[in-house]
C-alpha cells in the first residue's frame, strides 16, 4: 500500500468506526502529534488512547475528501486534503459537522513500505454547522 492509499484506508475505517491507533508510528521520544480539531495529542500512546476514546464516544461519520495531493519520496511522504467531516456524538446525540483541512506525515516504518502518520494536523476555518 503507498502513502495515499493508506490515507484512504484511514478515512474507511474512521467511517467504519474501526480503531484507528495502527496508523500512527510507534514512537520512544513523543515525535509524533496529532492535532484536532479540539485537541493536541503528542505522543503514540496518548495519540492512540485518544482516538480510542473518540471511536467509543462517536457514530456515523462522513469523511468525504475534496482534494488529496499526496508527495512520496524515500521512505517519507507528506499530504494535504480539504475534507468534509461529520459525526454524531453518542453522549449527546449531536450532529457535528464541518469543512475540514487535512495535512501531515508519513514515513515508510519498515522494509516493506508499510506507512504510517508521524504527523496529522486537522482544522477548521469556518464555525460549527449544526
Amino acid at each position: 500500500m503507498n502513502a495515499a492509499e493508506t490515507i484512504a484506508a484511514y478515512y474507511a475505517a474512521l467511517r467504519a468506526g474501526n480503531q484507528l491507533g495502527s496508523f500512527f508510528a510507534d514512537d520512544v521520544d513523543r515525535s509524533v502529534v496529532k492535532f484536532g480539531i479540539s485537541e493536541q495529542l503528542v505522543g503514540t500512546d496518548a495519540i492512540r488512547t485518544g482516538l480510542r476514546e473518540q471511536t467509543e464516544t462517536t457514530t456515523d461519520w462522513t469523511v468525504e475528501s475534496h482534494a488529496l495531493r499526496v508527495t512520496e519520496r524515500e521512505g517519507y511522504a507528506w499530504f494535504s486534503d480539504n475534507v468534509e467531516l461529520c459525526w454524531t456524538s453518542v453522549t449527546d446525540d449531536v450532529r457535528y459537522e464541518y469543512d475540514t483541512r487535512w495535512s501531515g506525515t508519513l514515513e515508510a516504518t519498515d522494509e516493506a513500505n508499510e506507512w504510517q502518520f508521524v504527523g496529522m494536523h486537522v482544522s477548521t476555518a469556518d464555525e460549527l454547522v449544526e
